[in-house]
Order: C-alpha cells, then structure tokens, then sequence
C-alpha cells in the first residue's frame, strides 16, 4: 500500500513539473480585434494560450486550421492548450466578430 502512494505521489510530481514547463502565450482582444495579429510560437512544441477579452461583449476564439474553440467572456480571460503544430502558418479569428477579430499563428 505504501508503494501505491509513493508512486502515486511521483506521478502527480512529474505532471505538475511538466505543466510548469508548457511555454504560456497571450492573446488580447479588444475592440473586436486580436493584439498581436501574428504570434511566434515554436513548432513540435504544445504551449498553453491565454486570451483576454478586453471586450464588453463575448467573443469565441476559433481556429478551423488547428481545431480549437473557446468562448471568452467579457472582460475575462480563458486558456487553450495546442499544438504540438508543424511549421506553417495558422490562421485563427473571432467567430462572433469574423470581419475584424482575425490572426495568424506563425509556427516556426
């Protein structure tokens, strides 16, 4: 019984030592635009992407190219976890604002 817990214990360390070393990047959407438009992120390499909704209005972060969608909330922020991705360029945009809320990850 003793072992379960020593190598529970273990595996609960190694994942959270491992969460620790996802590279984080941000996004802010404000007046229905994305800030960066163009984000550098590495390739074969999951990261974590917070946005920030700067917005009075929901917004859905949508991306068809590397399959993720998240509603932000008003002045609030959300996470999604890609990738890894190839190198490339993948488009990702606002869903309720798609004339405007638009952007590109550049995988390199």
């Amino acid at each position: 019984m003793l072992r379960f817990f020593v190598v529970l214990g273990l595996t609960l360390a190694s994942g959270a030592a491992s969460a620790a070393d996802i590279p984080e990047y941000r996004l802010v959407i404000q007046n229905h635009v994305y800030q960066p438009t163009e984000l550098k992120v590495p390739a074969d390499t999951k990261f974590k992407l917070v946005i920030e909704n700067r917005d009075a209005t929901p917004e859905e972060f949508e991306s068809n190219e590397f399959n993720r969608e998240k509603i932000v909330l008003p002045n609030s922020s959300a996470s999604v976890f890609i990738g890894p991705l190839k190198h490339g360029s993948y488009r990702f945009f606002g869903d309720f604002h798609q004339d405007t809320a638009q952007g590109r990850l550049i995988v390199d």
